[in-house]
């Protein structure tokens, strides 16, 4: 278990390292920081032809479960500059917000490293014909009409809350 967890520390290090933009902490300030008190997100909820975005991931935490892109809102970031980068740099699309969904609260992932908050919002892709490009975080893609049963549970929930899938 010892060595599992040293290689998905090493792992979230080395894509904390790729990731690096100059509003990131050093990644052992983010786990000392983020280990102590709640980490605000956001998720970005990209609908097409009624069906939504998941990637699935590739490092811990769930590995090989389907999600929504996410990820942390930096100092000095503007929620709406968030969730376009989220976008642009997890599967490499420029987004239009629709509309703010909801209130995300892991309770699935407490205890995995913190305790994540996360703002929910639909999007669109702003071109059709972009192309999705994922980065470390995810070894797959789809568009999905019906969701997928290995995915978190909390995203579940309020995809299927909003009613937005053909």
């Amino acid at each position: 278990m010892q060595k599992i967890l040293q290689t998905s520390q090493k792992k979230l290090e080395s894509l904390y390292n790729v990731m690096t933009v100059s509003k990131k902490l050093p990644y052992e300030k983010y786990k000392e920081i983020y280990s102590l008190v709640p980490r605000l997100t956001v998720e970005v909820l990209i609908v097409e032809d009624g069906k939504i975005l998941l990637t699935k991931r590739s490092i811990e935490p769930v590995r090989g479960f389907w999600h929504t892109p996410g990820g942390a809102v930096l100092k000095g970031e503007k929620i709406e500059e968030t969730v376009k980068r989220v976008a642009k740099e997890e599967v490499g699309l420029d987004i239009e917000i629709e509309k703010f969904c909801g209130l995300i609260e892991y309770e699935s992932l407490i205890g995995y490293f913190g305790h994540d908050i996360s703002l929910a919002f639909l999007c669109r892709k702003k071109n059709k014909a972009q192309e999705v490009k994922l980065d470390n975080n995810a070894e797959d893609y789809d568009f999905f009409s019906v969701l997928p049963e290995k995915m978190i549970p909390e995203q579940r929930k309020i995809i299927t809350d909003l009613k937005i899938l053909n």
